[in-house]
Formats: C-alpha cells, sequence, structure tokens
C-alpha cells in the first residue's frame, strides 16, 4: 500500500497488527496499546499546515537524492512544530560561484541553509550566498562547514583580512580563522580520527542559540577536523559576530551567531542528527519560525519575496 507520507507508515503497519504479531513472537507483552497522540498531532500539523515557507539549500551534494536527508527530515520536523509546510530549494554552490547576481537566485527565499561538506569544490559560492544573507537581512542556519564558511565570509568583508580562509582549502593563508584542530595535526592515518560524537556546549544566555534551547548546557554530535581559529575570537566578537556556544574542555567554538540579524547561526556539530518526530531539534525549530515571521513581516509591508532582487553582488 502506498502511503502519502512516511511517516504514515507506522499507523498504517498497527492497522495492520504488525505491532502485536513482533511483540508476540518476541514473547513480549502485547495487550497495551501504545501512546502514539504526539505521532498523530504531528501528523496532522504536517498535513495541515496554517503557513508555507520556500528555504534553499546549499551544497555540493545536490546530485544525490540523499545526501542531505537528515537536514530534510529536520526541516519536516520543524515545520510541523512551526505549522508551516518547508519547501527545501536544493541550490548547487558551484552555481553560486559565477553568478553576476546572488540576488535572482537567493532573493525570492525565505531563508537559506548552507550545508556541511568537505573540500574546495562549491567553497567561494557558499561565502558568496552567506555575504548576501547577511548584508539583506535573510535567515541564515550554517551546519559545520556552513559555520566555517560564514566565518571567512566575515572575516574578509566586515573585518577587512582579503586573505582569510581555512587551512583546509589554503594552507598558507595569511589569516587562517578556520585552522585545523590542534589535535588533529599529528594525524597521518586518517581513517575514523575525526572528532567524532557527542560532545558538551556551553551556551550564553541571551544569544539566538539559548533562546532556541532555553538551556546552558547542551550534547551534540560533531564530525569535523577544522575548526575556529581562537587567535581570531575576540577580533570577530568585537565586530558583532560572537561565540554564543563553547566546550567547556577544549575551548572550541561550537556556536557563532550574528547580533541584531534575524536569524544568522552556524554550528561546527550536526544538530540534523538528533531531529525526530516527537522532539524536533531546536535550532531547526527556531530557523524556521524565524523564515516565516520575516515572511510575514513582508506581507505585512506590502512587500513580495522578491523585494531585495534589486541588491547586486558582483561575485570575483
Amino acid at each position: 500500500m502506498d502511503a502519502e507520507t512516511i511517516y504514515d507508515v507506522p499507523l498504517l503497519m498497527k492497522d495492520e497488527n504488525l505491532d502485536k504479531i513482533v511483540l508476540t513472537k518476541l514473547n513480549l507483552d502485547a495487550s497495551t496499546e501504545p501512546n502514539l497522540t504526539a505521532w498523530r498531532a504531528f501528523l496532522k500539523k504536517l498535513k495541515e499546515p496554517k503557513n508555507t515557507i520556500r528555504i534553499g539549500l546549499v551544497g555540493k551534494y545536490n546530485k544525490l537524492p540523499d545526501a542531505y536527508k537528515s537536514i530534510n527530515e529536520s526541516f519536516v520536523h520543524a515545520g510541523a512544530a512551526n505549522e508551516c509546510k518547508v519547501e527545501v530549494e536544493p541550490i548547487h554552490a558551484e552555481a553560486l560561484e559565477v553568478i553576476d547576481n546572488i540576488g535572482e537566485a537567493l532573493s525570492h527565499l525565505d531563508g537559506v541553509l548552507v550545508a556541511p561538506g568537505f573540500g574546495e569544490r562549491g567553497i567561494e559560492g557558499k561565502i558568496n550566498a552567506i555575504r548576501y544573507l547577511r548584508e539583506n537581512n535573510l535567515p541564515f542556519f550554517g551546519i559545520c562547514l556552513g559555520l566555517q564558511c560564514a566565518v571567512v565570509e566575515f572575516a574578509r568583508n566586515v573585518m577587512g583580512l582579503e586573505d582569510a580562509y581555512s587551512t583546509e582549502m589554503k594552507p598558507d593563508a595569511a589569516h587562517p580563522v578556520i585552522d585545523l584542530m590542534h589535535d588533529q595535526k599529528n594525524v597521518k592515518m586518517k581513517g575514523g580520527t575525526m572528532r567524532l560524537g557527542a560532545y558538551a556546549c556551553e551556551v550564553k544566555e541571551g544569544t539566538q542559540a539559548y533562546k532556541a534551547y532555553q538551556s546552558t548546557l547542551i550534547y551534540e554530535r560533531h564530525r569535523h577536523r577544522y575548526e575556529l581559529n581562537n587567535e581570531y575570537l575576540k577580533d570577530f566578537e568585537l565586530e558583532g559576530l560572537i561565540a554564543s556556544g563553547i566546550n567547556p574542555d577544549t575551548k572550541l567554538v561550537e556556536i557563532m551567531e550574528l547580533a541584531h540579524h534575524p536569524f544568522f547561526l552556524g554550528t561546527q556539530y550536526h544538530p540534523e542528527l538528533k531531529s525526530t518526530v516527537e522532539t524536533p531539534h531546536p535550532l531547526f525549530v527556531a530557523f524556521v519560525r524565524a523564515c516565516l515571521e520575516e515572511k510575514l513581516k513582508r506581507q505585512e509591508n506590502g512587500q513580495n519575496s522578491t523585494v531585495m532582487s534589486g541588491k547586486k553582488l558582483v561575485t570575483k
């Protein structure tokens, strides 16, 4: 039987008593009915959204349908939490490297997520996109490499560090604002030696991150070798890009955000790996809410979603 959404499947299986069959086969008690109240409430919001927003997903692997599966599903969870349908538009990062008017590619969107990844390909496109979002007050959410690109963009265009880069892309950069983690510098046999798994993060009160989490201590999952170079941290914060989340043991910057912006936040970790139907990830929920609020503000002001299409960003 075809289902309208994959999230219908558990209920369809229950209708056919699959849950009781499995429990009986395992010699477990099958007499108690499962509590599916939260699941049904999620499905109702998913199928009956009150609003729709469109979010761009700037990535390097968009030709692979499941490359960003966890991110796409996180948007499903967060959309339902906001009673909003999230339409995700894949955007190839490389296409943004040569486009003369970034506004033509991004201005119709209600927000943009810059995806994680590895390697140099498409990096300048991601940086161009982030600059447009920052300058035009469109919600931005960066994950892992997305955060690192935001750091590079801010260093170049706000702090005036023209040769700012990540040493992953340019080992001899004059301003290595993103650098290999200290405990990774002597690793020769790569394999499974990245910073992997859940680590603690202390969240600063009064920030966008704290507003989303409502907690000063969180644990999130990681998969990376490069990090913000803390030698530049004070300079970033003086210009307004602050570290709102820091690992208490290593002082690794986990979250950075820009003050006085509707939503401009990046994480070194991967929040999409923890989002579920009943516990949508707080940052995805907050990002979707910010995108929706900005869209509604524009509508109230009599503007359409192409209001910023006239502002050009000429790329090199």
